[in-house]
C-alpha cells in the first residue's frame, strides 16, 4: 500500500489519531488488518513532519520522497514496538505521536542525507522557490539531526551559554543558507557535511562571545553615553542625579521609548537596571531578550537623549 492509498483511507473524525490507535490495537500486529491500521496511523502522524515535505504543493519526489519514506520506516518500527503498551491518556495522544515522530525523524537523518539536501539546494538557482525549499529542509534537518556541536561550554554560566549558543546557531544556519554554494562535498578527509557546519559554528560562537564581552566590559567616558554613569564601584553625585531624573521621567519619554513590541523593555527599565549594576547577562535573562538587541537599543537611546542630559546636567 502506498502513501496516497493510506491517506485516502483515513477515517473522517474530529480525533483521527484516537480512532486510528484504537483500530491498530484491536488487530493482531502482524496480521493484514494490523499492517493496514499501522500504516494509516503512520500516515496521519506524518502529516506533522517537519522535513520530507513537497515543494509548492507538488507531489513528493526525489530527495524529499526519500526523506519521507525514511521517516515512515522508522516510525512504523516504533509504532510496532509501542502501540499495544500505549493508553490514550498517558501521555496525551498528540504528545505521544509527536514524540514518536521526533524520534523517527532524528533516526532518519544522517550526514549523507544532509549532504544530499545541501547538493539539492546548490542545484537550484539563488532566489528561486526550489532553492528556498531545499534550504528550509536543510535547516530543519540539521536541527533534527542533533549533530550541532556545543563548543566552549565550560567557559560560561549555563544561562549565559544558552543565550550565546542560540545566537551562534542562528547565525551559523543563516550562513549555511546564504553561502551554500561555497560548500564543497569533497573537502576534508572525512568529507562530512556537518564538519563544514560545525567549523563555522565554532568560529561564530567565539565571535559572539567577543561581541557580548565588549558590550559588558566597555567603558564610556562622558555624558554623551549614559552607560558610563552606571559603571561600578563608584557612582558620582551627577550620576545619582541622572538616575533620579530617569526614574522620575518628568516628560514620560524614557518609559515610552521601548524595544519594538516590548513596552516592558523600556529605556527607563534598562537604564535603571544598569545603574543598579546589573550585567547585560542578567538584564537579558530578566527580559528574555538577546544581549545585542538590548545593548544596541540602549546605545541608540543614549545618543537620542544625550541633548536632554547635557541641558540638565552640564
Amino acid at each position: 500500500m502506498g502513501i496516497s492509498d493510506t491517506i485516502q483511507a483515513f477515517p473522517k473524525s474530529k480525533e483521527p489519531l484516537i480512532q486510528l490507535v484504537r483500530r491498530a490495537q484491536n488487530h493482531a500486529l502482524h496480521s493484514h488488518e494490523g499492517h493496514i491500521a499501522l500504516n494509516q496511523l503512520a500516515s496521519e502522524i506524518l502529516r506533522s513532519r517537519r522535513i520530507g515535505r513537497p515543494s509548492n504543493q507538488a507531489p513528493l519526489s526525489g530527495i524529499y520522497l526519500e526523506i519521507c519514506d525514511r521517516i515512515r520506516a522508522h516510525l512504523l518500527i516504533k509504532l510496532d514496538a509501542r502501540i499495544n503498551t500505549y493508553t490514550l491518556d498517558q501521555p496525551p495522544i498528540r504528545k505521544w505521536a509527536s514524540n514518536l515522530l521526533l524520534e523517527a525523524s532524528h533516526d532518519s537523518v544522517d550526514d549523507d542525507l544532509l549532504k544530499r539536501i545541501a547538493l539539492e539546494a546548490q542545484h537550484h538557482e539563488p532566489q528561486t522557490l526550489e532553492r528556498h525549499h531545499a534550504l528550509t529542509e536543510l535547516v530543519e534537518a540539521i536541527r533534527l539531526s542533533d549533530r550541532l556541536i556545543r563548543p566552549h561550554r565550560s567557559k560560561f554560566s549555563p544561562q549565559f551559554y544558552q543565550l550565546l549558543y542560540e545566537e551562534a546557531v542562528n547565525q551559523t544556519l543563516t550562513y549555511v543558507c546564504r553561502r551554500i554554494e561555497t560548500y564543497d562535498p569533497h573537502r576534508g578527509k572525512s568529507q562530512k557535511f556537518m564538519n563544514w557546519v560545525n567549523f563555522r559554528l565554532d568560529k561564530v560562537l567565539i565571535e559572539c562571545r567577543r561581541t557580548f564581552s565588549d558590550y559588558q566590559t566597555q567603558e564610556l567616558p562622558n555624558l554623551n553615553d549614559l552607560e558610563q554613569l552606571s559603571q561600578p564601584p563608584e557612582i558620582s553625585s551627577i550620576a545619582n542625579d541622572v538616575r533620579e531624573y530617569i526614574a522620575i521621567d518628568p516628560e514620560g519619554i524614557f518609559s515610552q521609548t521601548h524595544i519594538r513590541h516590548r513596552p516592558d523593555a523600556s529605556f527607563q527599565a534598562i537604564a535603571l537596571a544598569r545603574f543598579d549594576t546589573s550585567s547585560w547577562e542578567e538584564i537579558s535573562e530578566k527580559f528574555e531578550i538577546k544581549i545585542p538587541t538590548l545593548s544596541s537599543f540602549f546605545q541608540r537611546c543614549c545618543q537620542k537623549f544625550s541633548p536632554i542630559f547635557k541641558d540638565n546636567f552640564q
